[in-house]
């Protein structure tokens, strides 16, 4: 595929799935064999793996939305910088509805062979949605302290 057609892709692959709740895209967007690296120390996620990773920020945040701020392509990889909005109406990494507008900073880079993202890494600013969220990170032995 073409440098403009990768990029064509991923902005209808955050319209369908992203802005429109349409998860039964993913099949149309992601390879069968997708790999999701979320931390080098990690396991990728697979296809299903990312499935229900995007169903649980669906289900905290119904109104999710992502504006694609910023996509830089070269070769079958395609670098993008975006902005999620949302409402926290859901439990989201243990912690309860807060009715909170979130707006988040992500950056991602995928990979596309055959008209599909067959690998993906980045994502969003998690600390900085915690914060939002109004809670705290804390590490094991600061728990044990308290």
């Amino acid at each position: 595929m073409s440098i403009e057609a990768n990029k064509a892709l991923l902005r209808r692959y955050i319209a369908d799935v992203w802005d429109h709740g349409n998860l039964a895209a993913l099949d149309d967007y992601l390879a069968a064999d997708y790999r999701r690296h979320v931390s080098p120390t990690a396991p990728p996620l697979t296809l299903d793996g990312q499935k229900q990773r995007l169903a649980g920020f669906r289900s905290a945040f119904p109104d999710i939305t992502l504006i694609l701020e910023e996509a830089i392509a070269e070769g079958d990889r395609v670098v993008f910088r975006t902005t999620m909005r949302g409402t926290h109406e859901g439990a989201f990494q243990g912690i309860a509805p807060t009715s909170t507008r979130v707006t988040v900073a992500l950056l991602d880079m995928v990979r596309i062979q055959d008209g599909r993202i067959v690998e993906q890494w980045g994502g969003p600013d998690l600390f900085d949605l915690v914060r939002q969220l109004g809670a705290t990170i804390s590490s094991p032995e600061s728990r044990e302290r308290s």
